[in-house]
């Protein structure tokens, strides 16, 4: 059993940490920046409410956090009460933020100078993923930090890779969202196909899932696409930020990606018809309008 601390109770967070007390069987301390969702927690999980990221990671083994974007994540690390002010030399943070990978190449340092170490531990998977304790973790950092800290994120987690140093993590999710984009829009365009040429689309995926258009997309939002409902997973928001990093990252690295970039765009339509809250799956309403 470990002394943890797990700072931003989202969506993906809530259950993240549930997984840690729950499964793990850690000492688990938590933050959230509305106090009421982390009063729930406590009531749901047992365990300790901090007032600050900074008391949160006072004295533990391991500090976690998953929050909104960059900026969320300096405040909640390096900032005025941030944890890192609270950190153990010796500990581990291991950020579950989708990120840009400077600025987690920018709190390993930091980390390296406070004398503890920084994973950056992009998840993929979901809320159901989160919910179900089934994540796939991609993490940047150092092997001796990632051996110590996978037995504890694998609480949550199916699959936890180390992909290289420190931003390698979140450089692989932002390969994991391009692929989910492209995989997305051409899901919504056959499914539109299939409704205009007066198929029976729910045997056509049927049909086409067991060969090469299988995907994890098809297999879990064919029906609720078919059906016009879009509150199943990873929101328009957070995806056109997901693909603003990439897109950013991309202009510095040279890489091309004009699915990506169009994608995106289709994106921002979707928000334009009220859709920010809506699942990615979305995309097929924007062909439906």
């Amino acid at each position: 059993m470990a002394s943890v601390a797990f700072i931003g109770l989202g969506v993906m967070g809530y259950p993240m940490a549930g997984h840690l007390k729950k499964k793990g069987g850690h000492e688990v301390t938590v933050y959230n920046r509305t106090k009421a969702r982390g009063e729930k927690w406590v009531a749901e999980y047992g365990g300790a409410l901090a007032e600050t990221p900074r008391d949160a990671a006072a004295g533990k083994d391991f500090v976690f956090s998953c929050v909104g974007n960059d900026d969320d994540l300096r405040e909640v690390t390096t900032g005025e009460s941030g944890a890192f002010k609270g950190m153990t030399k010796g500990s581990i943070f291991i950020d579950n933020t989708t990120a840009s990978a400077s600025v987690a190449r920018e709190l390993a340092d930091a980390a390296a100078a406070g004398g503890f170490g920084f994973l950056d531990a992009p998840v993929s998977g979901g809320q159901a993923g989160a919910e179900n304790g089934v994540l796939t973790v991609m993490v940047g950092g150092a092997d001796e930090d990632f051996a110590r800290a996978k037995p504890v994120i694998e609480s949550y987690a199916r699959m936890v890779g180390l992909m290289g140093p420190a931003g390698a993590g979140q450089l692989t999710k932002m390969v994991n969202q391009i692929c989910i984009a492209g995989l997305v829009q051409g899901l919504a365009e056959g499914i539109h196909f299939a409704k205009n040429a007066g198929l029976d689309v729910e045997k056509v995926v049927e049909v086409i899932s067991k060969g090469a258009a299988g995907s994890w997309q098809m297999e879990n939002r064919h029906k609720t696409m078919i059906a016009g409902k879009y509150d199943f997973g990873f929101a328009v928001d957070w995806m056109r930020k997901d693909l603003g990093i990439c897109l950013e990252e991309a202009d510095r690295n040279g890489a091309k990606l004009p699915i990506t970039a169009l994608v995106d765009q289709f994106y921002k339509e979707v928000q334009a018809m009220g859709g920010k809250r809506w699942d990615t799956s979305s995309l097929l309403a924007r062909l439906e309008r």
